[in-house]
């Protein structure tokens, strides 16, 4: 199934006159994309009282018996509880996860961030070939062993989750808001010490997520030594949808193609075949010594070439982002950079 959450579109826009994403979400209905995602069975709506059916996270939390009942309403096709995508305006399909972990399980992404990274360094140089040279051999730029021999992650805050058609807003002070090209795996089951055979079996399934980052702030804050801080922490800073697809949907998560767009242009492509570990690695690894649970979210990392930076391009004031990943669907935000104000003489 691909499960969504959504408003009625005059819900939405008693509720705010933009599309800001929002650090408290509130209410929407959980529905079912049906008929290639023209229409969505609202389930509440479809069955009134039950207790699986009350958010998305009621809905992981009900486990095999919730995904079945949902499945058996999915038999509707007419009536007041089957809607037209016109009427409704979709949300981030797990607005407030349980947690929220972005892992590294693309190298390929981390070592190109970090010749870019030098490139950078050396522009300023009187010989910038020769200063990218000098930096590259220095070793300061080579991706940490630990990045291949373990799943490498950090937290990221579940609290600042915005959705489809939101509009994403650069932070104070920075002025290079950038997209990354994600997908993510939702835990759908409690596990502690999960054996590698097992770990496909916790996964609920999967959505595209864009972890925005303001690149300047990201440059100036992570010497410190403490991490990007509100480089990649702000509001709205990670977008999820346009729907989460059950794990049955997807023959093998591990061979789909990834593309981002910008204004129409398609700016990077990959392939989650390139992906050095897995979300099951990952799983087994952030269960040791504690649990996952229902509603956990785990971030893959970025795809290589999946973000501007990478690509030496930078996203301007009123972009339209699309990240796609095959069999989920189409993430799509616009980017507000905010001028920053005159300085005096």
């Amino acid at each position: 199934m691909r499960l969504v959450t959504f408003v009625k579109k005059n819900q939405r826009k008693n509720q705010t006159e933009q599309p800001q994403p929002k650090e408290q979400p509130g209410p929407g209905s959980v529905g079912v994309l049906l008929d290639g995602d023209t229409t969505v069975l609202d389930l509440a709506a479809a069955a009134p009282g039950e207790a699986a059916f009350a958010s998305m996270l009621a809905l992981i939390e009900s486990g095999d018996e919730g995904l079945r009942r949902a499945r058996e309403l999915c038999q509707l096709r007419h009536g007041p509880a089957v809607l037209a995508m016109e009427d409704i305006a979709l949300r981030a399909p797990l607005p407030r996860p349980a947690r929220l972990r972005d892992c590294g399980l693309f190298i390929a992404h981390l070592e190109s961030g970090l010749r870019e990274l030098a490139r950078r360094q050396s522009a300023r140089a009187e010989d910038p070939d020769a200063e990218f040279q000098r930096l590259m051999a220095s070793g300061r730029f080579d991706l940490n062993p630990l990045f291949r021999e373990r799943v490498m992650y950090y937290t990221a805050d579940h609290l600042s989750v915005s959705g489809p058609e939101d509009v994403i807003t650069a932070p104070t002070g920075a002025k290079e808001l950038d997209f990354e090209l994600e997908f993510a795996a939702v835990v759908g089951r409690t596990g502690r010490e999960v054996k590698p055979g097992a770990a496909h079996e916790h996964i609920f399934g999967y959505t595209v997520f864009n972890d925005w980052s303001a690149r300047d702030l990201q440059m100036q804050l992570m010497p410190a030594g403490v991490g990007p801080c509100e480089g990649k922490d702000f509001a709205g800073s990670n977008t999820l949808g346009p729907c989460i697809v059950t794990r049955d949907e997807l023959t093998d998560p591990y061979a789909l193609t990834m593309t981002a767009r910008v204004n129409g242009q398609e700016w990077s492509r990959g392939g989650t075949d390139g992906m050095h570990h897995t979300f099951e690695d990952a799983i087994v690894h952030l269960s040791r010594d504690r649990a996952v649970h229902p509603g956990d979210v785990i971030g893959s990392g970025t795809v290589p070439t999946g973000t501007g930076f990478d690509l030496a391009r930078s996203l301007k004031d009123g972009d339209v982002v699309e990240l796609e990943v095959e069999g989920i669907g189409v993430l799509r935000n616009t980017v507000h950079v905010p001028a920053l104000p005159a300085t005096g003489s």
